[in-house]
């Protein structure tokens, strides 16, 4: 494949911001891609998949490269791929031969899977034998998985409309209302999108909404929404009749999700802001459902976030687990008694998942509820994104 200049400065450009100035991945690419509307889909394509495959394989690159030079981080990057570089100034001092001398004597397992030491050593305590399977799989890229609105459309319809687009999926087995793209390509931009047809949610994350069991007329509170992603599955299994309460501490996170569900035609979600402990009580015992889809480390989607364990440290796994704790034992009292609340997480970590709810069960606020069951979604075995799942009901008086 032919290298262009600009799309090589493009990707450099990225990198600098995403390595060095600590943004987040999808916002620099999301950025850099809108401010070069004339960028066809394949230079777009080559510039998004080259500077998230270069952050998942940061620590690999920087182990081989010959310095860290950005050019040269591209470049060790460009012939790990089994490409040839062109003879640019900017590769100077790149030797093709000294590279894959230095890539056949790695042996450390987190430099060959491009992670730091101390994630590397907390998931083989944790995970045991399945860590080494689980972050390889981790490392791959994700599939664009959909998510149908049943409001509007069937999947079988979806299917067929999307094919008249030149887009080809296929349904998978256990998620009923997921697609999957055979191919990678933006479909955001799909009148079918605009339509409100179908969001773009990984299959693992269409599960959550699945796990709460809700009904049409039901009220439910989903209490960590965000942009709103589980409240827009909730609603279409509800068949848009009820109330839900979308809640987040963050207000502009709430504004996307009315946007959204505008677009879904979707008129039960009400977004609310959690300005403290007040706005929880006063819903207690309130909701027929709770959605506690918390905040966690991510490590179960490095697929779609690589630059997540780039960011993440010891102290900030610690700290996630503390805020965990305080979600559960402070938002569980607005479920109704017999009610089901649903504990869920994109991570991999026993310690925030089964072990927060053991936790949770074991104190005083907890006592009231027992597990139903969990689900322990891990990435080598579903091909998605590792997830935990924990359903719980309130005890009857």
């Amino acid at each position: 494949m032919k290298l262009f200049p600009n799309l090589v400065r493009a990707v450099v450009a990225a990198l600098d911001e995403i390595f060095y100035q600590e943004r987040y991945a999808d916002k620099v690419i999301e950025r850099i891609l809108k401010s070069n509307p004339k960028w066809g889909a394949r230079d777009r394509g080559f510039i998004a998949e080259t500077v998230y495959e270069m952050v998942r394989w940061k620590r690999l690159i920087e182990t081989l490269s010959p310095s860290k030079d950005l050019y040269h981080l591209f470049g060790t990057y460009w012939l790990v791929q089994g490409n040839q570089l062109p003879a640019w100034e900017e590769f100077k001092g790149i030797e093709p031969n000294k590279i894959k001398e230095a890539y056949a004597k790695v042996e450390s397992r987190a430099v060959k899977q491009s992670i730091p030491d101390w994630l590397d050593e907390l998931g083989a305590s944790l995970l045991g034998d399945q860590w080494d399977e689980e972050i390889d799989t981790l490392n791959q890229q994700a599939e664009v998985v959909l998510r149908v609105n049943t409001l509007k459309i069937s999947r079988e319809q979806l299917i067929k409309r999307l094919k008249e687009d030149g887009i080809e999926t296929y349904a998978p087995k256990g998620y009923k209302d997921a697609l999957v793209l055979a191919k990678r390509q933006n479909v955001f931009r799909n009148p079918a999108f605009k339509e409100g047809l179908f969001e773009v949610q990984d299959a693992s994350s269409q599960l959550v909404a699945a796990a709460l069991e809700v009904e049409p007329g039901m009220r439910v509170i989903d209490a960590c929404a965000g942009a709103g992603g589980k409240s827009l599955h909730l609603a279409a299994l509800m068949e848009n009749k009820g109330r839900i309460l979308s809640m987040d501490i963050h207000g502009w996170k709430l504004q996307n999700a009315k946007l959204r569900a505008r677009r879904n035609g979707i008129s039960i979600i009400e977004p609310r802001v959690i300005e403290g402990n007040k706005t929880i009580k006063r819903l207690k015992e309130s909701a027929d459902r709770v959605l506690l889809d918390v905040p966690c480390t991510g490590l179960g989607v490095l697929k779609r976030n690589p630059d997540t364990k780039w960011k993440l440290t010891p102290t900030s796994v610690e700290e996630v687990q503390k805020i965990q704790q305080d979600i559960l034992q402070s938002y569980a009292q607005m479920l109704k008694p017999g009610g089901l609340m649903v504990y869920a997480t994109c991570s991999i970590l026993p310690v925030e998942n089964q072990v927060q709810v053991e936790k949770f069960l074991g104190s005083d606020k907890g006592k009231d509820f027992e597990l139903v069951e969990d689900q322990k979604v891990l990435a080598q075995e579903s091909g998605f994104d590792g997830f935990y799942i924990a359903k719980l009901r309130r005890k009857l008086a």
